[in-house]
């Protein structure tokens, strides 16, 4: 699904070159919950928005599926993040000025969707997340929590293949992360595949694979062997 090669990214000031990235290889498959870790100033976030399409690389090639990403046309390659990428920041990014409808609203408008398609689909999603009571709210009425599953649900309107999270937790408790994780597994069992960046074991451990980055380099690549050990258990119980 993704291929990264030789991913690196530098901001130059003078005759100084400053890395973010360096020289990073990763390849990740269709189906795939990987969580990418390391200290702050990692190159985390900056991964992340490369892969999401938000940023360009100094140097390196990336593969979406069959799309060389960065030798297509401005225009191509946002409609292949629109159609493809969902997004959710820790900071949540709603639009304040937005009622919670309107808010799930807007990929569509991006996308074009009919308007009686919308509102099918944004009906949906206010169902799904029991969010129907609050759809006329505006974010500041609504708790940490909740504004977090708006932008979860806004990120999972346009169907798509990959969902990017980005400390999706770091201004929740313990009881609306774990929702929210919970969440996550049950997109990736559904298969979704999901990326996301956290400092957090805890969210760590719902992933099948963890990518630790430390000054800009693939420190290590490995398998979650918590999590494989509990899938194997899921698959020999569903067996018998």
């Amino acid at each position: 699904m993704i291929k990264l090669r030789g991913i690196t990214k530098y901001y130059s000031t003078g005759f100084v070159k400053t890395f973010v990235l360096r020289d990073v290889d990763l390849d990740i498959e269709e189906g795939e919950f990987v969580t990418i870790m390391g200290p702050s100033g990692a190159g985390k976030s900056t991964l992340l928005h490369i892969i999401g399409m938000l940023d360009e690389p100094s140097e390196g090639d990336y593969h979406f599926f069959d799309s060389d990403v960065f030798k297509m046309k401005d225009k191509d390659r946002t409609k292949l993040h629109q159609s493809n990428i969902g997004f959710v920041f820790q900071a949540y990014h709603l639009i304040d000025e937005l009622t919670v409808y309107e808010n799930l609203e807007t990929p569509l408008l991006y996308k074009k969707v009919k308007s009686s398609e919308r509102k099918s689909m944004v009906a949906d999603m206010l169902d799904r997340f029991n969010m129907v009571a609050k759809k006329n709210l505006f974010p500041h009425q609504l708790s940490g929590g909740q504004q977090q599953l708006v932008a979860v649900a806004r990120a999972l309107i346009i169907k798509p293949k990959l969902i990017l999270a980005d400390e999706p937790t770091g201004n929740l408790n313990s009881a609306q992360g774990q929702e929210i994780m919970e969440l996550f597994r049950e997109l990736n069992n559904d298969g979704t595949t999901i990326i996301q960046v956290t400092h957090s074991e805890r969210n760590a451990a719902y992933g099948n694979r963890i990518v630790d980055l430390l000054d800009g380099w693939v420190k290590e690549d490995r398998e979650n062997e918590q999590t494989i050990q509990i899938q194997k258990k899921k698959q020999v119980n569903d067996a018998a």
